[in-house]
């Protein structure tokens, strides 16, 4: 791969002299004479390393290494000055700059530092791949809907993304709530650390205690060596615990000392050790309910609820259901090699009007199944698994009509005064207003 070193000299003739020596080692260079001009160039070109001088016009080389730094981590800087002092080398490595060197006397420094600083850029440029890739798999732009509820929810895990506060979603099964958990992960500080979940529904008692603790070799039959939990695995990174109402609570009080201390103890073992995990728990259980009844710690929730964060149901937002059905529909024709492009418009009013018990996951799985089954390019309702014809409501398509003409007729009646139609109707004023939004009745 050919590196792109970035040269920032107000000196004209020195940049266009060190270009040409750096070219003739394999180097594709550019060339700027302001820090402004430099960081114009970093916004509109791949550049792996910077040559700057210290001495800019507009600015101080060695504040402009923290600027590179933070926007471009990947790209290694190697300061160059004509009148070198301690501080301005201490402030520069500081400021992250791989070296700091004079002009004049260290000349015959610069191709063999290049040659050091390109072995790094080169791995860092790599891992910052990795990492885009990485969350870009997981970050927000994978959670797919324009609807004012969806956006709520993702605007609110963006601002405590950045924080280290312990998050507790809550939600139907099916919302999407370990999509959240790993967006929330790998747009905080601790994303270069590793995210482990585990479903807390999926163990026996003994089993998830020993996961999340690990053990000591004997600390019960068959521990024949250590082991190390979850807990562990994910120090200095994020434990994302689903289905938390379903954890025991004898278990309970020992994650909630976890929690408390920020020490963990094996299973079987006498000394504790230190442990930095962020906790982003996630439960479909009103845990204030299972308190009541004696199925969850208070003390763990208010430790856990630091942060609520609500998940809407998919019947809380239909019009999302068309961006992610054809999103479903693109990801399963590739999965099977087939050459499915739509969905008709039948069988969108179907997906529209279902009431969606399992959410996101059940509209996935429903596509899936539809791209299976089918023989043509666009998904047809003959395609669908169900056979309901229901609305969101529960309510059959026929009766739906009647009830959505019968509302338009009162409301006509009424002339568009919504109280005194839901008197009529003997419904109350909020489940007009819900029916009307069904239906689309928008006076």
């Amino acid at each position: 791969m050919q590196l792109t070193v970035l040269i920032i000299d107000d000196e004209v003739k020195l940049a266009g002299l060190i270009s040409r020596i750096i070219e003739l080692e394999g180097y594709h260079t550019l060339r700027a004479h302001t820090a402004r001009d430099g960081l114009e160039m970093l916004s509109k070109h791949l550049v792996h390393l910077v040559l700057s001088d210290v001495k800019l016009p507009d600015a101080s080389g060695v504040e402009l290494v923290k600027k590179i730094k933070d926007k471009y981590p990947y790209i290694e800087v190697i300061c160059l000055t004509a009148y070198g002092t301690i501080q301005d080398g201490v402030t520069a490595i500081k400021n992250g700059a791989f070296d700091y060197i004079t002009k004049g006397d260290d000349n015959d420094r610069i191709l063999p530092l290049l040659a050091k600083a390109s072995e790094k850029a080169a791995v860092q440029y790599k891992l910052f791949q990795l990492e885009s890739r990485l969350i870009g798999d997981h970050g927000f732009d994978r959670i797919v809907g324009n609807s004012p509820a969806l956006q709520q929810a993702v605007n609110l895990a963006r601002k405590v993304a950045a924080t280290d506060t312990t998050v507790l979603l809550l939600g139907e099964t099916g919302t999407g709530k370990e999509v959240f958990a790993q967006a929330i992960h790998y747009n905080s500080p601790r994303k270069q650390r590793s995210f482990v979940a585990v479903n807390c529904s999926a163990f026996a008692k003994d089993l998830l205690e020993s996961e999340l603790f690990g053990y000591k070799a004997g600390a019960f039959t068959g521990a024949t060596k250590d082991k190390r939990g979850l807990l562990e695995e994910a120090d200095g990174g994020t434990l994302f615990l689903d289905e938390i109402g379903e954890m025991n609570i004898d278990l309970q009080a020992k994650l909630l000392r976890v929690l408390e201390t920020g020490e963990l103890m094996k299973v079987g073992d006498t000394k504790t050790q230190k442990l930095n995990v962020r906790i982003i728990a996630a439960t479909n259980r009103d845990l204030e309910e299972e308190i009541e009844k004696g199925n969850f710690r208070r003390d763990l929730f208010y430790r856990l609820s630091v942060f609520n964060l609500q998940l809407p149901s998919l019947n809380d937002r239909p019009e999302d259901i068309p961006l992610l059905a054809l999103q479903f529909v693109t990801h399963f024709a590739q999965k099977t090699n087939k050459k499915v492009i739509g969905i008709s418009d039948q069988m969108m009013d179907r997906l529209k009007s279902h009431r969606w018990k399992g959410n996101i996951r059940e509209l996935k799985n429903v596509i899936e199944r539809s791209v299976i089954l089918t023989d043509g390019e666009v998904l047809s309702a003959e395609d669908l698994p169900f056979n309901d014809h229901t609305t969101q409501s529960g309510i059959p398509h026929e009766m739906a009509e009647v009830e959505k003409r019968h509302i338009l007729w009162m409301l006509n009646h009424t002339k568009g005064n919504k109280t005194e139609a839901a008197r009529l109707m003997k419904i109350g004023l909020t489940t007009l207003y819900r029916k009307m939004e069904e239906y689309g009745i928008s006076q």
